[in-house]
């Protein structure tokens, strides 16, 4: 059925050969792996994502991402092979590793920041709820200081905080 050879001297010759290109090949592949892996060892790829108020991000950083960006830097590393120790999901640096041939791994840095814009944004929401308990602390105390027994603005639900608006104005 054309499965087998006769083990004669042109077929063992023929077979040194076919396993001495393929040598040479694995051995390019090596070296091609080599150099790949000169280019990505200690490289550090810094992704912006945006994050919610406890610095969680708005779903995880992927493989995919990882590979793209190395891509853009000029390497070429599929996605399957880029391995995580645990997912990114928050903020910070993180170590990821290539498999780029058999025994050959670069291991890399992943930098995940905020975005600057929104970074901002929450830095002047956070400037504003400042100055908003400041100013219930301040009208606290001025009611406290002017004989009222109110509690204090942050204490009071909804309900309570309108009828004492309410109240206010009608004593007015």
């Amino acid at each position: 059925n054309g499965f087998a050879m006769v083990a004669d001297e042109s077929n063992k010759r023929l077979l040194a050969a076919q396993q001495k290109s393929l040598g040479k090949k694995i051995q390019a592949q090596r070296d091609a792996a080599n150099e790949i892996k000169k280019k990505v060892e200690g490289m550090t790829l810094e992704l912006i994502k945006k994050v919610g108020a406890s610095g969680k991000l708005f779903g995880t950083v992927t493989n995919a991402e990882l590979s793209k960006e190395l891509e853009n830097r000029g390497v070429v590393v599929e996605r399957r092979l880029i391995h995580l120790d645990a997912p990114i999901k928050g903020l910070g640096v993180f170590t990821a590793k290539a498999k780029i041939f058999q025994d050959i791994e670069a291991t890399f840095k992943v930098k995940v920041a905020i975005d600057p814009k929104q970074a901002e944004e929450l830095k002047l929401a956070q400037e504003e709820a400042l100055k908003a308990a400041e100013a219930r602390k301040k009208a606290a105390a001025e009611a406290k200081a002017a004989g009222e027994t109110a509690t204090p603005a942050a204490e009071m639900t909804e309900e309570q905080r309108l009828k004492a608006e309410v109240d206010k104005l009608l004593r007015s």
